[in-house]
């Protein structure tokens, strides 16, 4: 498996929650609900999303703006626009507002990131879907939604100019994409630099070399960052899961071990951060 699919393979849409609105300007419409991922889409006409921390971001028609949050935000018809904001939250885009909305979501954790398409049939699909109440339509719309979170950060990454993250290049090298993909395939395996190495056909100061030049850093610590999201993540699917049992998956003999390096990593112990992720709200998708 490319180190892309197993990184998003977690984020499946189940529950989110969707929005459509027909606005004439001026408009500011504020976010409240505090989701850990919105993907904002213009089917037709323009505006902002501004941001509760950083710089206001242009939605043109047909393009897509993933939000992270948990902070809030604002779509707006210009910037310093006259509109008051109207607080929006599950139940903003009300029939008597000139939208619809519906709990549908995410279970995943994460400025905004923008990638366009002129001619995106499955994009009306989805606006056609969110506004029709039939059979199947939970699943119909999470699996949309899937389709757009990845689509639109393919695009994001590879657009000129881009910051996508220095794996992304990193995996088409034809030394370091194999031993990015290795962990990725095998994170319980007792790796070592050398074992890297070994299957990749260099010697151990080669790769580690060329792994620290194009991934930013050395192939243990992307080893250890890469066990600790995958542990994470067990963390919230497993919950009858023990912290020994999360331990032995990712590749530890204890959990003291694993322990350490996620707190570290991640800033709290596994019981802390498995009690703050089953806590915290859905994901919204405005489209």
């Amino acid at each position: 498996m490319d180190v892309f699919s197993d990184l998003i393979r977690g984020a499946r849409a189940h529950g989110s929650l969707f929005g459509s609105s027909t606005l004439s300007p001026p408009w500011a419409p504020h976010f409240v609900d505090g989701a850990p991922l919105t993907l904002c889409t213009a089917l037709t006409g323009a505006g902002w999303i501004v941001p509760e921390h950083g710089p206001p971001e242009p939605l043109r028609a047909r393009e897509t703006v993933v939000v992270r949050g948990p902070a809030t935000f604002t779509f707006v018809d210009e910037v310093g626009t006259r509109a008051e904001p109207v607080a929006c939250g599950e139940y903003c885009a009300t029939p008597e507002r000139g939208g619809t909305r519906y709990r549908r979501g995410w279970h995943d954790s994460g400025s905004g990131d923008r990638a366009g398409d002129t001619d995106d049939p499955v994009l009306d699909h989805l606006a056609a879907e969110v506004a029709v109440d039939a059979p199947g339509q939970q699943v119909v719309l999470d699996r949309l939604l899937d389709w757009m979170l990845v689509c639109t950060l393919r695009a994001w990454f590879d657009r000129p100019g881009g910051q996508a993250p220095a794996w992304w290049a990193a995996q088409r090298d034809p030394v370091v994409g194999d031993a990015l993909r290795l962990p990725h395939a095998e994170p319980a395996a007792p790796w070592t630099v050398g074992a890297l190495a070994e299957r990749t056909g260099v010697s151990r100061s080669t790769l580690a070399k060329r792994f620290a030049e194009l991934v930013g850093a050395p192939p243990l610590t992307y080893l250890t960052r890469w066990r600790m999201t995958l542990a994470a993540d067990l963390l919230v699917e497993r919950e009858a899961a023990t912290i020994a049992d999360i331990a032995r998956a990712v590749g530890y003999a204890d959990p003291f071990g694993v322990s350490a390096a996620f707190k570290r990593v991640r800033g709290a112990n596994p019981s802390e951060f498995r009690r703050t992720a089953t806590t915290a709200p859905a994901a919204t998708a405005p489209a």
